[in-house]
């Protein structure tokens, strides 16, 4: 990746990452408002998380977009994005995302999955609780990974 190429990802990366933080602060404003047994509460917290993993989706995008450009199996596309960036690419780019960090991301968007296909089922509100908790694991893991894919491909490309 030549010097140019590194800094419109970079710019990209980082107007995404902003919209990450812009939701999360949507997820935290609707967990405070969360009142238990209040199904709208809880339909509008779970729509947030739903909101995040998109976010992050998107951000794995632009990496896919300025690496490798396509995603094969597209009836597992999500999974197989997540997977993706979980591997170094020798000779292409590092991981993005860390062994620690991937199980909460693949929880977030299994949720996302759900959510989105889940007509007329009640959420459990513990099972929300519990990708909350997620979520919030996720944000400085997600953000120190985000920093360090930058940095390694930067060293990469002074050397």
């Amino acid at each position: 990746m030549d010097a140019i190429h590194l800094k419109v990802l970079q710019a990209e990366m980082q107007a995404q990452w902003k919209a990450v933080e812009d939701v999360y602060t949507q997820v935290e404003a609707r967990a405070a408002g969360l009142r238990p047994g209040d199904p709208a509460s809880l339909e509008s917290l779970a729509y947030q998380l739903h909101n995040l993993y998109n976010a992050v989706e998107d951000l794995f995008k632009i990496v896919t977009n300025a690496f490798e450009n396509q995603v094969v199996d597209l009836s597992r596309w999500h999974a197989e994005l997540l997977g993706r960036m979980r591997l170094e690419i020798e000779g292409v780019r590092p991981a993005l995302v860390s062994a620690k960090l991937y199980p909460l991301l693949d929880e977030l968007r299994a949720f996302r999955h759900f959510f989105r296909h889940a007509y007329g089922r009640r959420l459990q509100e513990s099972r929300v609780q519990a990708i909350l908790e997620q979520a919030r694991e996720a944000k400085p893991l997600l953000e120190r990974d985000v920093e360090q894919f930058l940095a390694q491909l930067e060293a990469g490309l002074r050397s």
